[in-house]
């Protein structure tokens, strides 16, 4: 007998799929013919004869007849180009409760009751998805910010004091490293996870809560320093830090940091006066984490330990934050990518 090659049916008429498919299903319910003799008689895989089997018992045999193809009911009306550019322009300049809307964030939902609302346009969510996608957009974790933060502050940040202490370090031939402290919780749920609509996951975790805290410095030439402690951050955890931080380095390091009251303490100029020849200190605005590129490796290391096993206690938590920065201390160009965000390119 004569067997179609597989892949061979993808290019068949819909009339055609459409007969393939039901007799398929004709011969295994009706005639009883195991799905390995079958996709083998009509020269398709086995695994999308398992397909349409699944889509027929869960949605009958109209789950398995011809498509129209084309746009779906409500999608004829494509948007145009000068459409495309106001909607984009809303996205990027506007929130979505800024524009009356009862949505906090750009999502799929959103951008379609923009749409319908700016133009009468009502289009499929899966449509709304596609232009995303061809608009560039990706579905992002928010970045959290303060409302106390300064703008004039954030300006001459930006315009004058970095730009003033990046020329000092290139005279003095010192490293710039940025730096941040961070907590990793046992119970800190940070991704999501696949299930059946209607029946939500449910995440074992031990009755007891644990953390353990990391300090870590990055440069934008690639280079992390990291260190991982047990209990509350500290003057003597921060300084056994620093001390770490400017063993065996040739270069003087000019390490910026968040306004945490502990930064500026007494003991800690005491201490940067003494070692002044290595060290630098300075500072970033008030509450503004996101121009730290530090605080973006942060959240990737909270995202990568949370989707590995679940930790049972602290130690073996610490074990495994510390994989998890361990891989990119050996990586340059992943640290290297962290300042990549729109906030931090002024540092790249």
């Amino acid at each position: 007998m004569h067997h179609m090659q597989l892949g061979d049916a993808r290019k068949l008429s819909q009339d055609a799929q459409e007969a393939l498919r039901k007799r398929a299903i004709r011969l295994v319910n009706v005639n009883r013919k195991p799905v390995r003799e079958v996709a083998d008689i009509l020269g398709v895989a086995r695994w999308t004869v398992y397909k349409w089997l699944t889509a027929v018992s869960l949605h009958g045999e109209q789950a398995i007849v011809k498509k129209r193809r084309g746009p779906k009911k409500g999608d004829r009306a494509a948007l145009s180009p000068a459409q495309c550019k106001i909607i984009q322009r809303f996205i990027t300049d506007r929130c979505p409760d800024q524009l009356k809307m009862p949505f906090a964030l750009w999502t799929r939902e959103a951008v379609q009751h923009l749409i319908h609302q700016c133009f009468g346009v009502k289009l499929h969510i899966a449509t709304i998805g596609k232009y995303l996608k061809r608009w560039g957009y990706t579905a992002q974790r928010p970045l959290r910010r303060s409302y106390t933060q300064n703008p004039e502050k954030i300006t001459r940040w930006l315009k004058e004091e970095y730009p003033a202490i990046a020329a000092q370090a290139k005279a003095e031939n010192a490293e710039i490293h940025w730096g941040a402290e961070s907590g990793i919780r046992s119970d800190c749920q940070v991704s999501t996870s696949y299930a059946p609509k209607g029946k939500t996951p449910v995440l074992k975790q031990p009755g007891r809560r644990f953390a353990v805290n990391m300090i870590s410095t990055i440069t934008n030439r690639g280079a992390l320093r990291f260190m991982v402690y047990d209990g509350s951050f500290n003057i003597s955890v921060f300084l056994k830090f620093l001390r770490r931080l400017i063993q065996k380095q040739d270069r003087k390091i000019f390490l910026i940091l968040d306004n945490l009251k502990l930064h500026h303490g007494k003991k800690v100029q005491a201490w940067i006066a003494k070692h002044k020849d290595k060290i630098e200190l300075f500072f970033l605005p008030p509450y503004a984490p996101e121009y730290n590129p530090d605080e973006y490796l942060n959240n990737a290391v909270k995202g990568r330990t949370h989707r590995r096993k679940m930790s049972k206690n602290q130690e073996e938590l610490a074990r495994h934050v510390r994989s998890v920065l361990a891989k990119p201390q050996k990586e340059p160009k992943t640290i290297r990518n962290l300042f990549q965000a729109p906030a931090v390119l002024y540092a790249a």
